[in-house]
């Protein structure tokens, strides 16, 4: 098989996102059979030769986290096995990314567990977008290429509203929508909420001025979506005249539908990086944007040994 043959395979996570991705790249989706036994245990079986092949698999950790995570650590040790040249993940989410220092005595650094695992089962690359940290990178000894999807919002941003204040939601977010910002010519506001317990967050008000400016609130997911909707909530009060928000990763989990459709906020844009669920499918104020020609691009140009480098943002 010639040196830069290249494969796409993917999981059960985002099959959708791959075949775009395919579809930019002008090859076919390799054949993998990805299920599950009666009982729960993963089974795959690669149906494409892939000795000496440039292989990429392509499979969100998305929820069901623990699923998709294992098809993809199964996925990737058939083809080490099967003599594939070079193994690249592409994750367009990282699950575990969260769980990324100590912030108690006893508890895991789960997402280093998570890149030893890919590591020891024969990963040699991955590419990602919008680490929830971006220490993250160092969990791993191996090449990782961290894409943003600032291109695909900003474009949708510039191209959607007007007199905008980018907000972030809070102060850990704060470099992402200072550089959103910047690169709007827009001002930027800041929400100080304080964080009770996990998945839950209070905010208590709002740093910079807000008035009658369109305010987008930016983050790198949304899970339960409580931290956005109590944003929205205290820019309205702050005299905001109204209230978007853009992630790149919508987990939406737990009561997050009903809490966006309830709050004071327009539109959700989302990029494809998760796929929609259930209520989100049906959801008026979800807007998915499509990520899939950038890790194209990415996947292409590790493919031919060129620079990636441009496409970081």
């Amino acid at each position: 098989m010639p040196k830069n043959s290249m494969k796409i395979f993917t999981g059960n996570a985002n099959t959708e996102m791959a075949e775009e991705i395919c579809n930019y790249l002008n090859v076919p989706l390799a054949s993998a059979e990805v299920k599950q036994f009666s009982d729960g245990e993963i089974s795959v079986e690669i149906g494409d030769n892939v000795r000496g092949a440039d292989v990429f698999v392509v499979q969100p950790t998305s929820p069901p986290v623990n699923d998709h995570l294992m098809e993809l650590i199964i996925m990737v040790d058939a083809l080490r096995r099967a003599s594939a040249r070079r193994i690249t993940a592409v994750i367009p989410y990282y699950g575990y990314a969260r769980q990324d220092r100590k912030v108690r005595p006893r508890v895991p650094i789960t997402s280093k567990a998570v890149a030893e695992m890919l590591m020891s089962v024969g990963t040699r690359r991955v590419l990602c977008m919008d680490l929830h940290a971006g220490q993250i990178q160092g969990f791993f000894n191996i090449p990782v290429d961290h894409l943003y999807a600032a291109p695909v919002l900003l474009k949708h941003i510039r191209e959607t509203f007007q007199d905008v204040i980018m907000v972030s939601p809070d102060a850990g977010g704060v470099e992402r929508t200072r550089a959103f910002a910047k690169r709007l010519n827009a001002e930027i506001a800041i929400i100080d909420k304080r964080r009770e317990r996990a998945n839950e967050c209070e905010a208590m008000h709002v740093i910079g001025d807000v008035t009658g400016k369109t305010a987008v609130l930016l983050d790198d997911m949304v899970d339960t979506a409580g931290t956005l909707c109590g944003a929205a909530e205290k820019l309205i009060e702050r005299g905001a005249k109204e209230v978007h928000a853009c992630c790149s990763h919508p987990v939406l989990s737990g009561p997050a539908i009903e809490r966006l459709e309830k709050s004071c906020i327009k539109t959700l844009v989302v990029t494809n990086s998760i796929p929609l669920r259930g209520e989100a499918l049906k959801s008026t104020k979800i807007k998915v944007l499509s990520v899939s020609e950038l890790l194209g691009e990415a996947i292409h140009r590790i493919n031919s040994e060129d620079s990636v480098s441009y496409l970081f943002v």
